[in-house]
Order: structure tokens, then C-alpha cells, then sequence
């Protein structure tokens, strides 16, 4: 197609659309910061927006600092791949921030908790606390901070012709802008980031229906588009995948309603300090709605995330996109698709997409960002380096932190090599930890006795353990397994454990041995308990159940559907 050449730039329209939102971004994050500039040397109105945040904007702000380059990039490369199954981690992570309103939020409120650290320190003890805190900030820098850059600017690179590094320095710049005014200004501005986003992506959607309805000469009927999308690639629209699927090894059949899409999903939104957050410096009845707000959203986010991707993949088929979507070599890159769209919007509407695609970024940046300066700040800096720490003090460091740690990502970013999904690569290695971490928080929330020695055994096995069944295909032959759905053949034919399914063995390994440490320790029954938990917390108001009875009947009518 002629149409695809030479639009790997921005023009004058979309330059002004993009401008128009940087000013309003920037001039509302002033805004909010010069209003509550008496605040800004308070470290729980710096780091948590305390008392602050409205249930919109948390909701909002949830959303924000999840969403970003791996969603707009990497979840539509996957939709091209695999299809509407990838929305699993969209449609099931509605259900669980119900759970997450419901039993972790309460528990942190009550008993002022304020980074996921601090919760280890006062239900375990410091070394525990401390091991996560160092392994979270590694973490946040090296695998989220680099990894939103580095897909961030590819994207951009590829979309607007502006050079890779040049990129990275703005993406880094625009992020630390917005983070240093603190979670009060992050939290507004995401609200803003939000908006621009769905639009953005409501409109490189509708752009790709309207072009499958052309390209089989239907005129620009959207709905249309809809149908034959539906038509030419039924084999993209089933949520549950047999173990013959192609791609089980990503999402292996019932395991993503069952098994370990709830660890990986319960650890993410209830134990991750850039998400739990944003809801931790207000009152329950703002936080809980501002959840219920963002699991809404999270319905939404598949329409802009992956049906462009299943698109591009019928767009594809009939033999559009053949060189966009192939590298050099001829082999075909899914995370192209995206881009590829974008880049046919007409002037001024690519410039909103541009500029929902930064908003992604950039708000996912400032989350981390924040949440990596607030437990170096209070985790680490005043617990071992200056225990006399002034307020102001605390928040300077902070502010710091965000830079040094932004630096850091920058220059770590390029050395990424290009993945094919990257979304599904994220997932499968932060699923090394994942069962870990949430076997140390729901055993300490929910089972008194549970001992520090215990916790501290998930949290040194948690990685070799996963590392081991990661692996394990290497030294013996587990096609055994396969008529159990546990162990299917690779590209090379070498039989692996899907990963969620590695996650929930992991996952129930590591409660049992807790069980087995705790029981085994004469002690633990008089083991002294600073978490205060008291059954009256998770009662809900009417308002919230009959949110959530509505969410959850969306999401058994799509699994139905397309089941």
C-alpha cells in the first residue's frame, strides 16, 4: 500500500495536538503543586497524596501507572499472536482489584501502612522487610523503569522518526517532571493521562475497523469492520485455550480462571508498592471506590489495547503490512502492529494517539518512579542511614532518588535486546517472583502464626525454585505430563511447564513449606502479632457490592461469549 510510505513522522497538527497536551499535563501538575506547596516537605503527603486523592483519582491513577508502552506495544503485539485470550490479564484483574478492595486494602488502612516493606517489618521482621525492599528497588529500576523506556521510545522512534536516544531523554525528562511534584500532582495529572489515553486508543482503534471495512469493500462502517474481524479470525476470539493451542504455553486452559493468573494478578495489585499506593493515603470508602473505578476500566482496556492487534493480524492475512510487520530476516515481529496502525492515522488524530501512547509511558514512569523513591526514602535511608531524618529531609532525598533512578533506567534501556512479545516475556519473568510474594502477605495477613522464619524462606526460594521448573525441561523429559495439560511441546518440541501453571506449583510449594516451618517452631504459637485484623473491616457498603455484582456479570457474560 502507497499509503504506508513515509509516515514515520509527525506533521504540523500532530506536533500541535502533542503540544496542547504537554502544556495542559505540565500546566495542571503546577497547578495542583503551587495549590498545596505548604504540603510538599510532609513525607505522607509527598509519597501517599494523603487524604488528597479523590476515589476518580486514584482510580485513574491505578489505571495510569499500569497501563503503558507493554500494554499499547506489547499486549497488541500479543493480540496479533494469540488473539483475545491476552485480555485475561485485563478482564481478570477487574475481579481481582474487587478482591484486593475488599481484603488488602482494609488491612493497610487500618493499620497505616504505607510502603509493602513496612508491612513485612511490623507482621515479620527487618530482615525480611529489608530483602524485599533491596529486591523491589532492583526490581523497579532494572526490569519496569528499563523496560517502559526502552519499549516507550522504540515506539515513538518508530512512530514519529525522532531518534531512539532522543526519546529516551524526553520520555526520562517529561516522567521526573511530573514525579517531583509529588503523588498529589501524579495522581491529578493522571486523570488527565487517562482521558487522553482512552481517546487516543479509541481512535487507533476505530482507524483499524474502519480500514478492514474498507479493504473488503464495505466503506467505513466500523461495525462492520467489527463483524469481519470476528469472521476472518474466529481462531483470536476463544479466552480458553486447548493444550494443542500453539500458544497453551502462555495461557494454559482453565489455569488462567483457576490457577496462576490469580497469583499472578493478586500479587500485582495487592502486594506491589507503585500500584497499592495510590490508595493508601485515604479513608476506605474513597479507596475502595477509587478500586471499583479502575476495575471498570480495566473492562475498557482490551478494546484499545488488543482488538487493534487481532486487526492488524486479518489486515495481515489478506496481505497488508507484509514488510511493516517482517525484520530484516523476514520473520514476523507482532509488537510491530501497533505502531504500524498509528503510523496511518491522519494528521492531528496521530498526534493524539502520540500523545496517548507518552501519556501511557510517562504516567507509568512517575508510579514507578514515586513508589522506588518512597521505599529507598523511608525503607532504607531513614531506617539505616539517617534514623533523625527530618520531614524535609526525607522528601529531598526522594526527589533525588527519582532522578538518580530515572538516570540509571536511561542508560540501562539500550542495551535491551528487541523482544518478539514482549508482554508475555515480562509476565513470565516477573512470575518468578510472584508466588513468593504473595504467599509471605496472604499467610501474614490471614494466619497469625505464621513465622518470620517462614516468610524468610518463601523470599530466598521463591526465584530458584521457579528457576528450577523453568529449567527442568533441560535435564528430563516431562512429555509425561502432557495429557494433564502440565507440560507442553515448545518450538523445538522440548516439553516445558506453562509458566502460570510453574507459578501456582511454586506458589503452593512455598505455602506448604511455610506451613510445615511455622508448625515445626514450638514458638510460634505465642508469636506476637502487630497486624490488627478484625472481620468488620471487610464488610462493604451497598454502593461497592452492587458495583462489583455488575463487574462480575460483564465478566462471566465475555468469558461465555467467548469462551
Amino acid at each position: 500500500m502507497n499509503q504506508l510510505t513515509d509516515t514515520h513522522h509527525l506533521r504540523y497538527w500532530d506536533y500541535l495536538v502533542f503540544l496542547v497536551y504537554f502544556v495542559i499535563v505540565a500546566g495542571y501538575g503546577y497547578y495542583i503543586y503551587q495549590r498545596k506547596r505548604a504540603k510538599t516537605t510532609s513525607t505522607k503527603d509527598f509519597f501517599l497524596a494523603e487524604g488528597s486523592l479523590t476515589w476518580w483519582a486514584i482510580g485513574a491513577s491505578l489505571i495510569a501507572s499500569n497501563i503503558s508502552a507493554e500494554h499499547f506495544i506489547g499486549q497488541s503485539g500479543s493480540g496479533f499472536a494469540l488473539g483475545l485470550a491476552i485480555s485475561t490479564y485485563e478482564w481478570m484483574a477487574a475481579a481481582t482489584l474487587i478482591i484486593v478492595a475488599v481484603f488488602f486494602i482494609p488491612v493497610y488502612l487500618k493499620n497505616k501502612i504505607y510502603t509493602m516493606p513496612q508491612f513485612l517489618l511490623e507482621r515479620y521482621n527487618s530482615t525480611v522487610s529489608t530483602i524485599m525492599a533491596i529486591f523491589w528497588l532492583l526490581v523497579y529500576v532494572f526490569v519496569n523503569l528499563t523496560s517502559i523506556i526502552y519499549l516507550g521510545a522504540l515506539a515513538i522512534t518508530a512512530i514519529s522518526g525522532i531518534p531512539f536516544v532522543w526519546c529516551i531523554v524526553g520520555l526520562s525528562v517529561f516522567a521526573v517532571i511530573v514525579t517531583l511534584g509529588g503523588m498529589k500532582v501524579i495522581g491529578y495529572t493522571d486523570v488527565i493521562q487517562v482521558f487522553v489515553l482512552i481517546i487516543g486508543g479509541l481512535a487507533t482503534t476505530y482507524l483499524a475497523l474502519r480500514m478492514v471495512s474498507t479493504h473488503f469493500g464495505y466503506g467505513e462502517n466500523i461495525l462492520k469492520g467489527l463483524s469481519l474481524v470476528r469472521e476472518k479470525a474466529d481462531s483470536h476470539f476463544h479466552m480458553i485455550f486447548s493444550k494443542e493451542h500453539n500458544y497453551y504455553k502462555d495461557l494454559p486452559g482453565l489455569s488462567v480462571l483457576i490457577g496462576g493468573m490469580w497469583i499472578n494478578n493478586l500479587n500485582y495489585w495487592g502486594c506491589n508498592q507503585y500500584i497499592i499506593q495510590r490508595a493508601l493515603g485515604a479513608d476506605l470508602k474513597t479507596a475502595r471506590s477509587g478500586i471499583l473505578f479502575a476495575a471498570f476500566l480495566k473492562l475498557l482496556i482490551p478494546v484499545i489495547a488488543v482488538l487493534p492487534g487481532i486487526t492488524a493480524y486479518v489486515l495481515f492475512q489478506e496481505g497488508v503490512f507484509n514488510e511493516e510487520l517482517r525484520n530484516a530476516a523476514g520473520v514476523i515481529k507482532p509488537d510491530q502492529a501497533y505502531p504500524t496502525l498509528m503510523n496511518l492515522l491522519p494528521e492531528g488524530l496521530k498526534g493524539l494517539a502520540f500523545a496517548a501512547l507518552t501519556a501511557a509511558i510517562v504516567a507509568s514512569l512517575a508510579g514507578k518512579a514515586n513508589s522506588i523513591s518512597t521505599i529507598f526514602s523511608l525503607d532504607i535511608y531513614h531506617r539505616y542511614f539517617n534514623k533523625e531524618a527530618s520531614e524535609k529531609q526525607l522528601v529531598k532525598v526522594g526527589r533525588i532518588t527519582v532522578i538518580v533512578a530515572m538516570i540509571i533506567a536511561s542508560l540501562v534501556a539500550p542495551a535491551l535486546t528487541t523482544l518478539d512479545q514482549a508482554y508475555q516475556f515480562i509476565q513470565d519473568y516477573v512470575g518468578f517472583i510472584s508466588p513468593g510474594v504473595l504467599a509471605i502477605f496472604l499467610l501474614g495477613f490471614f494466619w497469625k502464626r505464621t513465622t518470620s522464619k517462614a516468610a524468610l524462606a518463601a523470599a530466598v526460594l521463591t526465584i530458584p525454585l521457579s528457576t528450577v521448573l523453568k529449567f527442568i525441561p533441560l535435564w528430563m523429559d516431562l512429555s509425561p505430563l502432557y495429557n494433564w495439560g502440565l507440560a507442553v511441546p515448545n518450538d523445538k518440541g522440548v516439553y516445558e511447564i506453562p509458566f502460570l501453571d510453574r507459578m501456582t506449583m511454586v506458589f503452593v510449594v512455598l505455602v506448604l513449606l511455610m506451613i510445615i516451618i511455622t508448625l515445626a517452631d514450638s514458638r510460634s504459637k505465642s508469636q506476637k502479632r502487630v497486624i490488627e485484623i478484625d472481620k468488620s473491616l471487610f464488610k462493604s457498603s451497598p454502593g461497592f457490592i452492587v458495583g462489583s455484582v455488575i463487574i462480575m456479570g460483564v465478566l462471566a457474560a465475555l468469558y461465555t461469549v467467548f469462551w
